[in-house]
């Protein structure tokens, strides 16, 4: 089957349509919908749930209907191999290879088998207009911006699904998010000139996310994107593209010609529902073994930046308190916004009735080689920022919007917004920005 490219016409704006992917809503009106990329349809759909998220399989509200562009047709010619339980998978052999240092027996079984949380590799895109049918302003989102192509993830799907092949922006990426540790992270998925396709593998390390890759079986990690255990691949590091977590209201109003994913790329499930209720701030951590660290309870947000050379937590009760915060990491000014509306998606059992922990997002504070910005909140428009050089207004996608800078953009600092005891796990040597403990 050969890629199409062409236009439609939604709601009286003019989209680009790349392959052939329809979706329904749920009126049955054909909506718009976007594939850059499908995969495989062997996917174990049936498998049981961990135990501690009694993940829907059934029949859902959702409805819908697609037809997407097979992922082995856009990989390079490499076909991606339908999982099964009985694959040999390295992680199984009694002499893996692992990466030096990596603690191979802290991986854990989380419960389903690989894929029985079942990735997303066929994404079909919705316009906004047929996303606010069912999204609601504080509903919670993952956003992903590769070379103009803006696209959100709502934590409502990717609850259920963690991982979702796609291509933005014409980059092939792994989008994914694990729900035990907040982490919404994409990576580039292409090594060496070759494009790989990721499944769950139903393990834990520290209590996040393992993923496979389908070539090759190696195992990754999600938080640091690298391989831990397989063969040739082992120390690899894929490329971080940097992520946002934010209210629905904030990312249609910046970004009118973006795309969400669609609930028709996987129809008939049960989605908006919290897999994980209670979970918020409850201080448990689901197989949990990794080292702990008290200056914060475990389950206390943070906004954690910088590579393993100058990492750096910034606690969310401290950044909601002061709106706008300014840190070095990694040799440059970065500014750390905080704004209402974001409702939490690990709290109530709905996704979207969660409390509001707020959108987060953070960008070097410099244009080019120029003086380097300073900002404030602006208190009579939540979600913007005001700099106090040109007094130009900035929405939370870093794009400015009025004044003497409106269109200048300002460059995205990789980020996440997770709890504490898993940046610690992985990040023990960081420094620490928050309200009453502080070696930032």
């Amino acid at each position: 089957m050969a890629s199409t490219s062409r236009f439609v016409i939604v709601g009286g704006a003019l989209a680009l349509v790349l392959g052939a992917c329809t979706a329904t809503n749920d009126a049955g009106d054909q909506v718009a919908a976007v594939s850059d990329s499908a995969g495989s349809d062997a996917t174990t759909d049936d498998a049981s749930p961990p135990p501690q998220a009694d993940r829907d399989r059934g029949d859902g509200a959702d409805g819908g209907s697609q037809t997407c562009i097979p992922l082995e047709e856009f990989a390079n010619g490499d076909v991606v191999p339908a999982p099964t339980e009985t694959i040999d998978f390295p992680w199984d052999r009694a002499d893996p290879v692992v990466l030096e240092g990596f603690d191979f027996d802290a991986i854990v079984s989380g419960g389903p088998p690989p894929d029985g949380i079942q990735p997303i590799d066929d994404p079909c895109f919705d316009a906004i207009a047929a996303a606010d049918e069912w999204l609601q302003p504080q509903s919670p989102v993952m956003v992903v911006e590769v070379d103009g192509d803006r696209r959100a993830y709502p934590l409502a799907i990717m609850t259920q699904h963690e991982i979702v092949n796609d291509v933005v922006g014409g980059v092939p990426l792994v989008v994914t998010y694990c729900p035990l540790c907040n982490s919404g992270l994409a990576f580039e998925r292409t090594v060496d000139g070759r494009v790989f396709s990721f499944g769950t593998s139903g393990r834990l390390f520290q209590s996040n996310l393992v993923m496979y890759d389908r070539q090759t079986r190696t195992l990754w990690t999600q938080f640091t994107g690298q391989a831990v255990v397989g063969a040739d691949l082992v120390g690899t590091e894929l490329t971080r593209v940097p992520t946002g977590l934010l209210g629905w209201e904030d990312f249609k109003s910046a970004a009118p010609d973006g795309v969400v994913l669609s609930r028709g790329s996987m129809p008939n499930r049960d989605y908006g529902r919290n897999p994980y209720p209670g979970y918020e701030g409850s201080g448990d951590q689901f197989l949990f073994r990794g080292p702990r660290d008290d200056r914060l309870g475990p389950n206390t947000r943070v906004v954690g930046l910088g590579t393993d050379v100058d990492p750096l937590a910034v606690g969310l009760p401290h950044l909601r308190d002061q709106q706008v915060t300014a840190v070095r990491v990694d040799g440059q000014p970065v500014t750390v916004w905080w704004a209402p509306g974001q409702a939490s998606a690990l709290d109530a059992a709905s996704v979207d009735d969660g409390l509001d922990v707020g959108s987060t997002a953070a960008f070097v504070a410099q244009l080019d080689d120029a003086t380097p910005l300073s900002f404030v909140a602006d208190q009579d428009q939540p979600g913007h920022f005001v700099d106090d050089q040109t007094g130009s207004t900035w929405n939370l996608l870093g794009e400015a919007v009025d004044g003497d800078l409106a269109g200048t953009q300002l460059e995205a600092v990789a980020h996440d917004d997770t709890f504490w005891f898993v940046w610690f796990a992985f990040q023990p040597d960081t420094r620490i920005l928050a309200s009453g403990v502080g070696d930032g």
